[in-house]
């Protein structure tokens, strides 16, 4: 564990998932941000970072009440996400992309956090038959029945953004994004893909807008609110 942060006020938050591509950008833009005092984050590995207000948790997931005072913050920013093929199983996916989400925010909450922000996907549902969109959906419905003072629901398109590990068809996906963006109007355009770096901004701003409830945020918001 590496912990160095100012003392003072201001709003403190936790970044999970911030060696992620969105999870990273948004550990950039809070520690550039001046409202937020404390930054932490518990990840797999170290981040990387050096910060005076950043505070960081080298953690087994699967223990994280051993970091229980991590989770104390304003703000929790769950960046957290695998793909079916990284993880190697359903099971694993399912451990990865709904329980330590879920596991997380009840944490947090009961260490007074005031809101839980959430990238989930585009598609997300509960009842669906698609095994990803179904344990997104389920995830967002867990997390929404944790007591915060707000949660928020983001549900990307597809991410743009260069990404450690390859991923064929996805790299193929980002390729025909621009291309298709245009055709992708009205409806549509919750379709179009949306740039990591528009995703994390759109996390920061609403979290410093101290949003209440649980607000469902679809991919054409993300970007509009991203790129205002």
């Amino acid at each position: 564990m590496t912990e160095s942060h100012a003392d003072g006020g201001g709003r403190s938050a936790l970044v999970l998932g911030a060696t992620g591509l969105v999870g990273g950008l948004c550990l950039e833009l809070l520690l550039a941000d001046p409202a937020w005092s404390r930054v932490a984050v518990v990840a797999r590995r170290a981040s990387g970072r050096t910060h005076p207000r950043l505070a960081e948790v080298v953690a087994d997931f699967e223990r994280l009440d051993a970091h229980a005072d991590a989770f104390a913050v304003d703000d929790v920013f769950c960046c957290l996400g695998t793909t079916i093929r990284k993880a190697g199983s359903q099971a694993a996916f399912i451990r990865i992309d709904h329980d330590y989400p879920v596991a997380a925010a009840r944490m947090a909450s009961e260490r007074g956090a005031k809101r839980f922000l959430l990238v989930s996907s585009l598609g997300a549902n509960a009842g669906s038959r698609v095994f990803y969109n179904r344990v997104k959906g389920e995830v967002e419905r867990d997390v929404a029945q944790v007591p915060f003072e707000g949660v928020a629901l983001l549900r990307p398109s597809l991410i743009l953004g260069p990404r450690p590990e390859r991923r064929t068809a996805e790299d193929l996906a980002q390729r025909l994004a621009p291309l298709a963006a245009p055709l992708l109007v009205g409806p549509l355009r919750r379709f179009r893909a949306v740039d990591a770096h528009t995703v994390a901004r759109a996390m920061v701003r609403l979290a410093r807008d101290s949003f209440r409830g649980v607000r469902v945020v679809e991919s054409d918001e993300i970007a509009a609110i991203g790129s205002a």
